[in-house]
């Protein structure tokens, strides 16, 4: 319940804003047929950005214990073209919205969710988001 709550709050206060702009970045993506990997990742944390509080980002290596392109040498590749196009200007964008919800002491959760949001839009290819609960066990499993 208190997810749902956090969501709806968040969805409202900004998240749609920076949600749009994953999926802006997606489109232009699409667009160009080449960046259609890029696209994908950005349609995953775009809706993540839009509702994530009972969600998380994890690397689909870590997820799955197995390499595909996007956790190889080419999703490192990726994820350097992708900072220099779009990942900074996201980033930035986390960062500005963070600076606004930390001005407020009720903004804090809201100030670190986009935080985190920022640290994964510098390198999003290689990662897809989960409920919290299957990442638990996706990084338990690979300690044991």
């Amino acid at each position: 319940m208190l997810r749902a709550i956090g969501n709806i709050i968040w969805f409202l206060c900004g998240g749609v804003v920076m949600g749009l702009a994953w999926w802006f970045f997606g489109l232009l993506a699409f667009i160009s047929i080449i960046g259609i990997p890029w696209g994908r990742a950005c349609f995953v944390i775009g809706t993540f950005s839009f509702f994530p509080f009972g969600q998380e980002a994890i690397s689909r290596r870590e997820l799955s214990g197995e390499y595909d392109i996007g956790t190889s040498e080419f999703g490192v590749i990726g994820n350097v073209i992708w900072f220099l196009l779009a990942g900074i200007w996201l980033a930035l964008g986390h960062l500005a919205s963070a600076v606004a919800c930390f001005i407020t002491i009720i903004g804090i959760p809201f100030a670190l969710q986009h935080l985190k949001l920022a640290v994964i839009s510098l390198a999003p290819i290689g990662q897809t988001v989960v409920p919290k609960e299957v990442a638990m066990r996706a990084r338990y499993g690979q300690r044991r």
